[in-house]
């Protein structure tokens, strides 16, 4: 099945590269295009892609708040965050306004195109040393959201021993194969683990479950 692809980003050249990329694959097709948030949420809506790769830094409305009104609207776009990765402030919101992770924007051809695979199959795309980087700087700067103790005690306490386990083994990036060798069991058990896990916190997707380990202290950066 072809998984439908929308960019939206200001920089033509990038557009335009992407979709040659993209195009070039056997698997994906670039449906559209937007040049800002707003283009983009509004072609989201017209067009229905499978994932949306989605700049941060553009006019109108920014990546971050185009992201939190993709979610919102519970359709069943993707959205994987673009970023040159200056240590953008706004990408670890992104990720908590639901992005289903992010990709470098000097990827090469075959990490643009697996990103976009991984991330239409439902995982989170989180490569681990750049997902702890980022989450490291910003707690060196004080940063990074934390969650009150009321809520940490409230969700945090209603996960098993187990559960809690395989959810800081998610924020250091491991997929469930790497899980499974790791815990020793099926990768079919870490998957209803994960899948528990997402019940009882709460949360859309891997990406977000990460965030919750880094925000309750279940995973320190670094």
């Amino acid at each position: 099945m072809t998984i439908r692809v929308l960019i939206a980003d200001d920089q033509m050249m990038v557009r335009e590269g992407f979709s040659v990329l993209l195009n070039a694959m056997p698997d994906i097709e670039v449906v559209g295009e937007a040049v800002n948030g707003r283009e983009a949420v509004d072609r989201v809506r017209e067009l229905a892609p499978d994932v949306v790769l989605m700049d941060i830094r553009m006019p109108v409305l920014n990546g971050m708040e185009a992201t939190r009104e993709i979610v919102a609207s519970d359709g069943d776009s993707k959205v994987l965050v673009l970023t040159t990765f200056d240590l953008d402030e706004y990408v670890y919101e992104a990720l908590r306004a639901g992005a289903s992770g992010f990709l470098l924007k000097d990827a090469s051809a075959r990490q643009l195109a697996d990103g976009v695979r991984v991330v239409a199959a439902g995982e989170a795309l989180l490569a681990p040393t750049v997902t702890r980087r980022l989450i490291n700087e910003f707690s060196r700067l004080g940063e990074t959201p934390r969650l009150s103790a009321a809520v940490q005690a409230q969700q945090y306490g209603e996960l098993t021993e187990r559960e809690t386990e395989v959810l800081v083994l998610i924020a250091q990036g491991l997929s469930n194969s790497e899980i499974a060798s790791r815990l020793v069991v099926a990768e079919s058990t870490i998957k209803t683990h994960v899948s528990r896990i997402l019940v009882k916190l709460g949360l859309r997707d891997r990406t977000q479950a990460a965030v919750f380990a880094y925000e309750a202290r279940l995973v320190t950066p670094g």
